[in-house]
């Protein structure tokens, strides 16, 4: 079961963050732009099941209802955002529960298969899934106008959750606070000429660096409690 779980659980958020391009995104409330994400859904899920068509079926119509409802009625909020990602975890918790045969799936995956799905499933969940919960949570607040590089907050974001998910999964958290203080330090200048900028960044960076701790040692601590590293202790 845990196989095709991680598979499952890969595939979703595949489809939803690197496969879900700017097209898509900005059309999602066009039947055009949602039809593309449901049907990379669709064969994602339907490769990670090998085939078995109904519960894959089950698991695009489902993602196709609970994006309509966010799309449509949620409003552009964090809880909305965290609410819709939990509905699509439980829907394939209650389709592996409801056909417990799906677990036969893949008899022959090896620990080092499992640990690769469980790596790569805390790899996207940590760099791309953060960006959007970290932008949410940031449109609360003032938005700051200074003069960047298209993209560069984006880009920053995604490489510091990137580099605090290796330093965790290698050993190294201790690190991180090396990351911090370079953060810190090509700051200063802005942060120190104007308060609300530097209370801007500040909450930005800790948000987005709780978030890729919180990912990286809940992807750990799966890793250890499943027993599927295979890496020699």
């Amino acid at each position: 079961m845990l196989t095709t779980a991680l598979a499952l659980f890969l595939a979703h958020l595949l489809a939803d963050y690197p496969l879900q391009n700017s097209w898509i995104l900005a059309n999602k409330k066009k039947p055009e732009a949602m039809a593309a994400h449901i049907g990379i859904v669709f064969v994602l899920s339907f490769i990670a099941l090998k085939g078995e068509l109904l519960p894959t079926l089950t698991i695009a119509g489902t993602h196709l209802v609970i994006d309509l409802i966010k799309t449509h009625y949620a409003p552009d909020k964090l809880w909305p955002y965290i609410t819709d990602q939990l509905a699509h975890y439980a829907v394939i918790a209650g389709v592996l529960w409801f056909w417990p045969d799906l677990a036969l799936l893949w008899p022959d995956a090896t620990p080092l298969a499992q640990y690769i799905l469980a790596l790569s499933a805390g790899l996207i969940l940590c760099v791309f899934a953060g960006g959007p919960a970290v932008g949410l949570l940031m449109a609360d607040y003032e938005n700051l106008q200074h003069e960047s590089l298209p993209e560069a907050g984006r880009m920053i974001g995604i490489l510091e959750r990137g580099l605090i998910y290796l330093m965790v999964l290698v050993g190294q958290p201790a690190g991180i606070g090396f990351l911090i203080a370079a953060k810190s330090i090509l700051r200063f200048d802005t942060a120190s000429k104007d308060q609300r900028a530097s209370e801007y960044v500040i909450i930005g960076t800790l948000a987005s660096f709780g978030w890729a701790l919180l990912v990286s040692y809940a992807t750990l601590s799966l890793i250890t409690i499943t027993g599927i590293d295979p890496t020699p202790s």
